[in-house]
Parts: C-alpha cells; sequence; structure tokens
C-alpha cells in the first residue's frame, strides 16, 4: 500500500509548532477577519476553488442518489456545456465544504449560507443531511469513473482536490475515518482536509494553524479560509485505531466514533491489529487523531451532549458550552467528592489495567496505575482542552530520565497522562502545573472489569459514550497506529 508521504512527498511538512495556541484565540479571531491584508475577490476565489459546472453538478447528483451513475449521466446530459465554459481549465484545487450545521451555536446554519454565495450550494453538504461516507464512495467514484473515461477536467479536479469541514474536533475526525476508506480501496490521492472552528476545543484546527475560535468577522474570513485551503502546504497526522472486546451485551447510543464489527470482518480486524478475536464476544471499532480518555472528564462530556440534545437552545456557543462543562463537572463531583466517597467516583485503578508497546517492541509491558487518577487521556497532539499543553514542554534532561522523546502528531507515539480530582485538572488546564505523565507508548492494551462499578466512561475526539463492564470477565480495548497518515492543511 502506498503509504501518505509517498503520495505528495513535495507538498508535505511537519505540523506546525502550536505552543502559545491557548493565548492567542482572541487575536486569531480577530486577525482571520481580514483586517489585515488584502480583501480577497470574490471572483479570483471562485477562480481557485470552484469546480466546472457539469462537474459540481455531477458529484452532486451522484452524492444525492447515492450512485455514480447518476453523476455521469448528468455529465452526459451537460456536454454540449463543456466547450463554453471554463476555457482555462479547472479550478487551482476545487474545494468542497462539509457543514456542521449543529455546531457553533447560530453560526452553523448562517455559514452554511455564506458559502452557498462563495462557491455554490453543489460543493457544500450539510453533514446533518449528507454522510461524508456517500461523498468519498459515490461523490469521487463519479470523478474516478468520468476520468477513465477521457475526461481530463475530471481527473485534474480528482487530483487537486481539498476538503475543508466547518466544525468542531468531533466532526473533523468522522470526515477523515471515511477519507481514510479511500486508502484501503487504493484510490489514492486522498484529499487533504482544512478547517473552519466551530467546536467548543477545536483542538484539530489550533494544531494544525486554523485557529482556536470562529472569527468575529466571519463573513469576510470565510473567503480567507476558502483561499488558504486552496493553497496552503499538506502536513502529516497519525491515526490511531481502537478496538473494543466487550465479552458480552452491547454499547448503546454508538457515537459516529465507533461502528460495531460485524462477523464477516471480524478477520480483517484481527489482521490489522496483529490479535486474535473471540467468536463470542462483541467488537466495536474506531480511529482517533486528537484523543481517547476514560473517567471523569468522559462523563461529564457525556452529560454535556446530553443536555445539548434535550436543551439545544443551551448551547449557543463555545463561552456558553464552556460554562455548561463547568456547571456540569461540579454536579457530578469531580470537584468535591473524594476519590473514596462513592464507587462511580473512585480512582481508576480500581477498574482499569495499563499495558503499553514501546517504539520498536513487540512486548506488551504492564504500567502501573497512579490511584489517585480519576482521568486516563491518551493524547496525539499537542493541543487538548481548547488549547491547553498538559503534557507540558518537557526539558531534555526529563525526557531522558522518564525514557520519553519530544512528542510530534506525526511520530507514531501517543502520550498518557492522568488527571486527579477536578481541582488539580483545574490547574492542569490553567497550565499552572503538569497533568501526571504515565507513559509514552506505540500501542497502548486497558483491561476493564467492573466490580461495585457497572459501567464507565469513554471518549473519542470528543465524541462520549457509556461503556458496559461486568465483575467477571475483562472488556478490553487496544489501540494500534494506522498504517497510514491522514493528510492536514496547514492553516498557518
Amino acid at each position: 500500500m502506498e503509504r501518505a508521504e509517498e503520495a505528495q512527498p513535495a507538498a508535505e511538512r511537519r505540523a506546525p509548532s502550536t505552543a502559545p495556541s491557548a493565548r492567542v484565540s482572541i487575536w486569531e479571531s480577530v486577525r482571520a477577519c481580514g483586517v489585515w491584508g488584502k480583501e480577497l475577490d470574490k471572483a479570483e476565489l471562485w477562480r481557485q476553488v470552484v469546480m466546472p459546472r457539469y462537474l459540481r453538478r455531477a458529484v452532486a447528483a451522484a452524492v444525492k442518489a447515492k450512485d455514480e451513475a447518476a453523476g455521469v449521466a448528468v455529465a452526459a446530459a451537460a456536454a454540449e456545456d463543456r466547450a463554453g465554459e471554463d476555457a482555462d481549465g479547472p479550478a487551482v484545487a476545487p474545494v468542497v465544504v462539509f457543514v456542521n450545521s449543529r455546531s457553533g451555536g447560530r453560526h452553523g446554519p448562517e455559514l452554511k449560507v455564506r458559502l452557498h454565495e462563495l462557491i455554490t450550494e453543489e460543493q457544500v453538504f450539510d453533514l446533518s443531511v449528507v454522510k461524508p461516507s456517500d461523498f468519498v464512495h459515490h461523490g469521487l467514484s463519479c470523478l474516478e469513473r468520468l476520468a477513465d473515461q477521457g475526461d481530463n477536467r475530471a481527473k485534474a479536479v480528482r487530483e487537486k482536490m481539498r476538503i475543508v469541514v466547518a466544525g468542531g474536533d468531533g466532526t473533523v475526525g468522522w470526515v477523515l475515518g471515511c477519507l481514510s476508506d479511500l486508502y484501503k480501496m487504493k484510490r489514492e490521492p486522498v484529499p487533504p482536509t482544512g478547517i473552519i472552528p466551530l467546536g467548543t476545543g477545536n483542538d484539530l484546527a489550533r494544531s494544525f494553524g486554523w485557529g482556536g475560535s470562529f472569527p468575529f468577522g466571519w463573513r469576510s474570513a470565510v473567503k480567507r479560509y476558502l483561499s488558504k485551503a486552496s493553497r496552503s502546504p499538506i502536513c502529516r497526522l497519525d491515526s490511531w485505531q481502537t478496538v473494543i472486546q466487550m465479552p458480552e451485551g452491547e454499547i448503546e447510543e454508538l457515537p459516529y466514533a465507533l461502528k460495531k464489527v460485524e462477523p464477516g470482518d471480524r478477520l480483517e480486524v484481527s489482521q490489522e491489529n496483529g490479535t486474535e478475536l473471540s467468536e463470542k464476544a462483541s467488537f466495536y471499532k474506531g480511529v482517533f487523531y486528537n484523543y481517547l480518555s476514560i473517567g471523569m472528564d468522559a462523563q461529564v462530556a457525556y452529560g454535556f451532549h446530553h443536555l445539548r440534545d434535550e436543551k439545544p437552545y443551551l448551547a449557543q456557543g463555545p463561552v456558553a458550552n464552556k460554562l455548561i462543562y463547568a456547571g456540569y463537572s461540579c454536579t457530578q463531583g469531580w470537584f468535591c467528592t473524594p476519590c473514596t466517597a462513592s464507587p462511580q467516583l473512585r480512582g481508576l485503578k480500581n477498574i482499569l489495567r495499563l499495558s503499553i508497546k514501546k517504539a520498536n517492541c513487540s512486548e506488551w509491558e504492564q504500567v502501573k496505575m497512579p490511584s489517585s487518577v480519576r482521568s486516563l487521556v491518551v493524547l496525539n497532539l499537542y493541543n487538548y482542552g481548547s488549547g491547553r499543553h498538559p503534557w507540558g514542554d518537557l526539558r531534555p534532561e526529563y525526557l531522558e530520565k522518564k525514557g520519553f522523546v519530544e512528542a510530534h502528531s506525526d511520530d507514531g507515539l501517543l502520550e498518557i497522562f492522568g488527571l486527579k480530582e477536578g481541582w488539580h485538572a483545574s490547574f492542569v488546564m490553567a497550565e499552572l502545573i503538569k497533568a501526571k505523565h504515565i507513559a509514552q507508548a506505540a500501542a497502548i492494551k486497558f483491561e476493564m472489569r467492573g466490580g461495585e462499578w457497572n459501567r464507565a466512561y469513554v471518549q473519542m475526539d470528543g465524541e462520549p459514550w457509556k461503556q458496559p463492564l461486568l465483575q467477571e470477565h475483562s472488556t478490553i480495548v487496544e489501540i494500534n497506529k494506522v498504517p497510514y497518515h491522514s493528510l492536514m492543511i496547514n492553516g498557518e
């Protein structure tokens, strides 16, 4: 299989440094308004990012019908239009935008309307209506089929295409996961992805230079986002596959981040992870790009998501969301209840055993869990929790003492740290102290057993769920690196 770094070696570079991002989100919002720069002409933007009319209509038709043949038929019917339009050829880099209209409070729907004005409706997909997998399997297939029939414009559009996701970290991860199917189907190149930050944390956006919040003067800023997406260089991002093995039972309210492994797919998953899958157990798999966490922070996120679904009028933007998060943290006892006061709030050591594989090692090594840790976080990026840096900038002598290396988003390693009670987490998030460093690993395995607990809370890239636990049998969560990189657009 051709690796991502081999597909576009000239354009790729390491992810930009993001150390100051937690402190400059307001400045980024102001700067993105376009006050300090030449206003981008709409006609020039059109030439940069818009597909020829017959192709964008063909792609939209294929996605709507979930059939590439429908798109090919639309393109064939528009044969008379091809000679006259876009005589100079396709755009510099055609951009397709996926919008999560539920993100960003009131901005999601307004942003979609603005994008329709700038790059036409056919190149903008609302994720409440269209799944990104439909675009990958039908829209891109339509372009590939037209290219195979000798349409050079379709070939150029397919090869140059770029994606922009307007949403939070969970939305970006959902789209990246669908794009990764192109590697498995050997349908490269895989379009790189840029971000318009509409979520609460926006840590993926921060890590690749797209800012930590939706800008104040967003109507003007949208043009700059699209222009940067078409012209900026490409970075690499590690992807991590999580496989959950449950002795019995099912996960209710399955998040987008997870899919159940059907019996016919178990051999493929077993070969990917190098482990045997029991015939009687239930299995789920998913991919994360930023973090996976177990414990109190996931419980708070789970409660927040349910509250937002029940009372959407409360979640009117990132600031309101963060206030709700803080209030919900207090009601769950993270701040005020000691670990021994309630079986539901005790340290994770009581239910979890942690094992890791270090770089270039094939054997599992058990790691001691600190007794005070209530939340265990596995981190791929430098940013976590709205641009905070809990792993910290570690001195060379400390790295050497602990056997760690400097962390990067494409180094094939994950950082594991712990958070204690809410006060400790608050000081970590304020960057007054560092999190509890536990390990750095190339693969991770959690074994969880219920005892007095009948569930744990887990989240991947902001998508939380309740994980059922049994007292007699272990639930196993195994994390391994995906053998190819995701491609991100550097927004700096």
